[in-house]
């Protein structure tokens, strides 16, 4: 993916790079499959935490350095000689505490998607808010094959797809085509590999277009309300549309509606 303005060396493992609202991070490993050692969870999770406090930012699009794999999941060299139990319980813990920053930011975040997308790293595309996938993109949680039930990787799949769907890529363990991503619920869009850049760029300029105020807010009640029963749900977007309301963003919206202009919008305020 071509990057500009790089704030980082390319040596990081998590790179940084903005245009305008969109701030696009990737994963630097592919050596080792972008895999997520410790070291590039703990990277990953405090770029989505420098993120939160800037409030030009309105998405964040979510890559793996080079063609081949998106993300392979976890770096299984780290776990070849442990034999204790806590290790993979704080393993599990960092690696949940980042899974679930990525629901938590203020930002829309969109997984770009090309190559294979197994275990974790298939538990980011179905964290991120919204994903595109290259047409050759595969997708799988493979733990079954070597006797490990993906089991958080099943928290994210089994909240974002049909319990069928999920269940036939936990069980399996084999790799799915981008197709079935799509039917899945796993991904948005499915474009050439050619195009995958500018269907990327195009979705994330359009939401980063937007109020950053109001896409944090959004965001934050649209997850919110999902678990709540439907009377609940509509009781506290009833109040949340109150808060919106009062927002000088929206006030400008309206203002640029009637008067038949592009709003200039003040964002997210501290």
């Amino acid at each position: 993916m071509e990057e500009e303005s790089m704030t980082d060396s390319q040596e990081e493992l998590v790179t940084r790079s903005d245009r305008g609202a969109v701030s696009f991070l990737a994963l630097n490993r592919p050596q080792r499959g972008n895999s997520l050692s410790v070291a590039m969870i703990d990277a990953l999770h405090r770029r989505l935490l420098e993120l939160r406090s800037e409030t030009g930012i309105g998405v964040i699009v979510l890559s793996g350095v080079g063609q081949r794999i998106f993300c392979a999941g976890h770096d299984l060299t780290e776990f070849n000689d442990e034999t204790d139990p806590e290790f993979f319980k704080a393993v599990s813990v960092r690696c949940s505490a980042m899974m679930q920053a990525m629901r938590e930011q203020p930002q829309i975040v969109i997984a770009r998607v090309e190559g294979v997308a197994t275990a974790a790293g298939c538990q980011l595309v179905a964290s991120a808010d919204l994903a595109i996938a290259a047409s050759d993109a595969r997708f799988g949680t493979p733990g079954v094959n070597i006797g490990l039930w993906c089991l958080t990787p099943m928290v994210a799949l089994g909240r974002g797809l049909l319990p069928k769907h999920a269940m036939q890529m936990l069980a399996t363990g084999r790799l799915h085509d981008a197709e079935f991503a799509l039917r899945a619920g796993l991904v948005n869009q499915v474009v050439p590999a050619a195009e995958l850049d500018a269907a990327v760029a195009a979705l994330a300029n359009e939401i980063g277009s937007k109020s950053t105020y109001t896409l944090a807010l959004g965001k934050q009640a649209f997850y919110r309300q999902l678990p709540m029963p439907l009377a609940d749900a509509y009781e506290y977007c009833g109040e949340v549309v109150a808060r919106n309301m009062a927002h000088a963003d929206a006030k400008e919206g309206i203002r640029a509606f009637v008067e038949k202009r592009a709003p200039q919008w003040i964002g997210r305020q501290p």
